[in-house]
């Protein structure tokens, strides 16, 4: 699955957002992430696991980024500090 194929479907970034502060549980998880249904946020977690970005922690049954997703910050980073200029110029 290509990058922006997968970053570009809903809840993707999100997910990855959320799990940058640290390791977070699906129950927790979904509770940030408002009105995302269990099923979608369950095929979101399938399909970055399979990409690598995520990794579930049996002994906690929590989520955690990668190495790789980590370094998805730094490259995304650019649009976050874009959509703040964006943000506050009133859009």
């Amino acid at each position: 699955m290509a990058a922006l194929d997968l970053l570009g479907r809903r809840w993707a970034l999100r997910i990855l957002w959320e799990l940058g502060e640290g390791p977070v549980g699906a129950r927790n998880l979904r509770e940030r992430c408002d009105g995302m249904s269990s099923s979608v946020l369950y095929q979101r977690l399938r399909e970055l696991l399979a990409a690598g970005l995520v990794h579930h922690r049996g002994d906690d049954d929590r989520y955690e980024l990668t190495p790789v997703g980590r370094s998805l910050g730094a490259a995304i980073a650019p649009l976050e500090q874009w959509a703040g200029t964006w943000a506050a110029s009133g859009h």
